[in-house]
Order: C-alpha cells, then structure tokens, then sequence
C-alpha cells in the first residue's frame, strides 16, 4: 500500500482524507469528530510529528493526533472565529500563529505552548474592505533567518510585518506593493533570503527584509495572470512553487515552479488540464518528491518527482482551499 496520506480541506465536505496515496477516500465527519459539512480553509501539519495535523475552520481550530483520522475542537479564543490561517514555527513548534476572517472579524492569534493557550495581538485589520466586504487572514509566514520576523497577508487589506513575533504590527504601504489584495505570503532561505508576496495579479520579492521589493511581472512571464498559493520546498530553499489561473475561480491554471528563489519559472504540466484555477500545493515534509496539488474546483493531482510529473486522482472533489501530503 502507498505509504503516503493525503488530506483536503474543503469548502463545505470537510477534511476528505486518504490514507492510501489517493487509491480511496474518506469524508471525515461528526462521528470523527468534526462538525458536519465544515468549511475547511488551512490545513498545516506540526513540522517534528507530521501525524499531528492542524485544521482551520469556520468554527475555530481543530486538531487531530492520528493524521487525520479523527478530530477535536481546540478549545480557545478561536472557537467563534472563522480561522483563515495557521502556521507553526517549524524550529519551534510551540509557536502557533493563526489568522480570522470573513464571515467573522479579521484578527491575529498567537500560542507560545503549542495551542494550548491563545493571545490576540492587534495588526490593525480594517474591518470592511472592497470586493471582500469583511477581510480575511490569508497567509502568515515566519522568517527562517530571523524567527521574530512575521510577515502577514491579508485579503483585502495588505501586507503586515512583525520584528518581535506578533507582538506589534507594521503595515506595508506604498508604491513597492500597491495591491492590497494578498493572496499568500512566503519566506525562503535561498541564497539569497527572499520574501515572496502574492497578490491577486502580480508576486513581488524582497531580498533586504523588505526594504526595496520587486515585482515579477507575471502577465508577462506566466501564462496565466492570477496567482493564488505559494510554498517553500521543505528540503530545498532555493525552490518555490505557485498555483496560478486565469482567474477565480477560473477554468484553466498551472502549478509554476522556480529552482533559483524566484528568479526564473517554468510552467509544469498537470497531464489533465484542470477545470478551474490551481489553488493549493503540498510537498510531505520526510519525502518531498511526493507532492499534491487541488484546483479550486476538485481536481487533485500527485507528483512523486518533485513536480517534473503529475497525475490526476479518479476521485473529484468540492471547493478545494488547502492540501497535505503526510507520512502513512
């Protein structure tokens, strides 16, 4: 049997979890512990025990210790909260970051004992915005350099930036990034250490801690002009990948992949054009090679080179807003 598990958060089925690298599919539901027809918008994995998985829902945060195989509601300040968001310091696991958003308030969360208790720092989230109405937490990544650097994305209402963990909050405005509506947010470690910001039609790098930022001009280099969610090869900092469409929810996109932190990109082929725009992209933590990959309508794709080669899984699923390929 494939030893590799895969989870998907859905948009109204829950987390639809596999346990077998794709081959059959379970919906998890109450009795598994998670609220019936849950709205799944993050999944993140802890980065030292892979088996213990993360959900964020539009009723809080939930946890499992079984790679997904049941769930508990996390009891904290989140509960009432739509959570958007969450990443987990991968050198120290008992920092916990989480964002809020839409349908509820748009606010920032932080643990410093792995979950187990949470604090609200405020980041100055508006509390209306256009297009969205309600904005939403959509990205938070920690500096690998310097792990008191936060850099938070918000949709649609800019670029946060924190030098002492979440504490206090600096917001990015200007010309160097004029496009409040941001998509995904990352940090690579290269060479050179580069931040990477994805709004909905363009991505900017900053490679001096966000001093000067560059922007790539991707509706010129990309064959598609909406950007949505970027990620950071666990084993190689220097490569990063980025699901794009033509829009959203789109009908047609790629996963693009860049070897040098963002410098050059090439277009990957997903064997079966997808039906909508790629959405999310996972590679396992212990075997990057093995990636998945979900537009935002239900097509699923696995790659076990490291995403030279994809294939799409028979099974097709609802909304798909985040992916994870974890150890069996």
């Amino acid at each position: 049997m494939d030893k590799t598990t895969i989870l998907v958060g859905t948009i109204g089925q829950g987390v639809m979890r596999s346990h077998d690298g794709g081959e059959t599919w379970q919906r998890i539901g109450i009795y598994q512990g998670m609220h019936s027809d849950a709205m799944v918008r993050m999944l993140a994995h802890h980065p030292r025990r892979p088996e213990i998985v993360y959900a964020g829902t539009d009723k809080g945060l939930y946890c499992s210790e079984d790679a997904g195989a049941t769930w508990k509601q996390m009891d904290s300040p989140l509960n009432p909260y739509a959570v958007w968001a969450i990443t987990v310091d991968p050198l120290n696991p008992e920092i916990m970051l989480a964002g809020t958003g839409t349908p509820c308030p748009a606010k920032f969360f932080r643990s410093t004992d792995g979950g187990k208790h949470w604090e609200e720092k405020d980041a100055a989230i508006a509390a209306e915005c256009p297009n969205v109405g309600i904005p939403r937490v959509t990205g938070i990544a920690v500096d690998p350099v310097n792990r008191r650097n936060i850099w938070m994305g918000i949709e649609v209402d800019g670029l946060r930036f924190s030098g002492d963990c979440g504490d206090t909050w600096k917001t990015i405005y200007g010309s160097s990034i004029p496009n409040p509506d941001v998509h995904s947010v990352a940090v690579a470690e290269g060479p050179p250490k580069t931040i990477l910001v994805v709004v909905n039609n363009e991505v900017y790098t900053s490679t001096d801690d966000g001093t000067t930022w560059n922007a790539l001009h991707i509706r010129q280099i990309f064959p598609w002009g909406y950007p949505r969610n970027i990620m950071v090869q666990p084993d190689d900092p220097k490569t990063i990948f980025l699901t794009i469409g033509d829009s959203t929810p789109g009908r047609i996109g790629t996963v693009m992949r860049s070897k040098d932190v963002g410098k050059t990109w090439e277009s990957l082929n997903l064997s079966v054009l997808p039906n909508s725009a790629m959405w999310a992209v996972h590679a396992r933590c212990d075997n990057p090679k093995v990636m998945v990959a979900g537009s935002r309508y239900g097509y699923l794709y696995r790659s076990d080179d490291g995403g030279d080669t994809w294939r799409k899984f028979w099974r097709e699923l609802s909304e798909i807003n985040s992916v994870l390929a974890l150890p069996a």
